[in-house]
């Protein structure tokens, strides 16, 4: 007997693995999951603006990216102290005008090399609401606490969505011709919009991803349905924060092993699991360091991690080696 409808997700006809890399442009929703894939030691660049939103300004972010683009001062302005960019999170923020240009900079270098040889890239939606700078006309990534009468809010249609990233996505495929695009809607529901409004905003994604998987096909391009998982199998409330909108680490562990069922390989699966029991040793606290038995815990981990470096050169695990061998030198 069954308590939930379950959400059925097709096999993909490409998988992950850890000899590709993988790029995650999206909102927060993004960052839990690229956190997690990091934690695991997968090759990730995860949100190298920041967290965003809506479908144009993660567009206009890898637009940057595959020109390259090179940030000045005329790009930033300032406001209370600090050093913004509306194409930017906060995290990008400094006192310093220079330290700001130098962070944006330095980072669209890393990740234009990276996108450049990646093997995946996952697209998270949040929102088609969007925010226009009334006296430039430009969708900002981050209203960066502004006034809102400085901005013009408006929801994307359908056919926005589409026209734009049909062009961005034919320009990407001319950059790396090997990348597979995984398009995914955030779960977390824009409250702040309304209910109806939030409905409407996410049925407009949903719609225009589903127009482009039509247009390419789903030999580059697919979806993963973590919206509907949430709102078909997590839909009791115990499953979120406090602020009963953002999702409990529970419900996020849930998606991910979902995600990780479906998208990632056999063999790198049984790589992930064996990560998995690593990272537990590392997080291991004896009752007694001193005893044999912690001695011989020490050894059999850095045993293990000398066998997987051997069969995996390509995954560091210098940080879990340093923890081991410090704690055996207090022996």
């Amino acid at each position: 007997m069954s308590f939930f409808t379950e959400i059925q997700i097709p096999e993909f006809p490409w998988k992950m693995d850890y000899s590709k890399s993988l790029m995650l442009m999206g909102s927060c929703f993004t960052e839990n999951i690229g956190q997690k894939l990091l934690d695991l030691k997968f090759n990730v660049d995860i949100n190298p603006f920041g967290i965003l939103y809506n479908p144009e300004s993660i567009a206009n972010s890898l637009k940057i990216l595959l020109e390259k683009r090179t940030f000045s001062e005329n790009d930033l302005f300032n406001d209370h102290g600090l050093w913004n960019s509306y194409y930017h999170h906060s995290r990008f923020s400094d006192i310093d005008r220079d330290e700001t240009l130098r962070k944006i900079n330095d980072r669209i270098a890393i990740s234009h090399e990276f996108l450049k040889s990646a093997g995946f890239l996952i697209i998270t939606f949040g929102t088609a609401w969007v925010y226009e700078l009334r006296k430039t006309g430009q969708i900002v990534s981050n209203c960066h606490k502004i006034q809102a009468s400085e901005f013009k809010r408006f929801r994307l249609g359908v056919n926005e969505i589409t026209e734009v990233y049909r062009e961005l996505l034919e320009q990407i495929w001319k950059f790396n011709s090997k990348l597979k695009v995984i398009f995914t809607v955030s779960p977390i529901r824009h409250w702040k919009d309304g209910a109806t409004e939030n409905q409407l905003s996410k049925a407009t994604l949903l719609l225009a991803i589903d127009q482009l998987i039509r247009g390419f096909g789903d030999q580059v391009c697919g979806y993963f349905p973590s919206y509907e998982i949430v709102m078909d199998e997590l839909r009791d409330y115990r499953f979120y924060a406090e602020d009963m909108l953002h999702l409990s680490p529970v419900a996020t562990d849930y998606i991910f092993e979902r995600f990780r069922k479906v998208m990632i390989s056999a063999e790198s699966k049984e790589i992930s699991k064996k990560i998995l029991k690593l990272k537990k040793s590392v997080d291991h606290r004896p009752v007694n360091p001193k005893t044999l038995e912690y001695k011989e815990f020490i050894q059999a981990n850095l045993l293990d991690i000398n066998r997987l470096n051997d069969r995996f050169p390509f995954l560091d695990f210098s940080a879990e080696r340093d923890h081991f061998e410090l704690e055996l030198a207090r022996f």
